[in-house]
């Protein structure tokens, strides 16, 4: 990984100021962020991997909306056992993917 880009995430992640920033600006980050880093910026990709398959943006995409969900079940898989956040957010992704698998077997 490119440590400038490294560092400006994480730049761009304290000036954010927020517990998880959100949208292509928190995608961006914490996909920098969780190589490094996996077990701290791993959970908040996956949240907001699950967040950006429900946006406004994919709608009209559902490759891309699943694409996004196996992201996030992949992220969260790969977290440890022990990460106090890996459980709510596999949870999350998993039961999102089912969603949209059975939204595409209704259409």
């Amino acid at each position: 990984m490119h440590q400038d880009m490294v560092m400006r995430a994480r730049v761009m992640l304290l000036s954010a100021n927020v517990r998880v920033v959100r949208g292509g600006e928190g995608l961006w980050i914490y996909r920098i962020l969780t190589p490094v880093e996996p077990e701290v910026y791993g959970s908040k990709l996956a949240y907001v991997l699950v967040q950006a398959s429900a946006s406004d943006l994919v709608r009209d995409l559902p490759e891309r909306r699943m694409a996004l969900l196996d992201e996030a079940v992949a992220v969260a898989r790969a977290l440890s056992p022990a990460n106090p956040y890996r459980d709510k957010v596999l949870a999350k992704a998993l039961a999102a993917r089912r969603r949209e698998v059975e939204g595409s077997a209704v259409s």
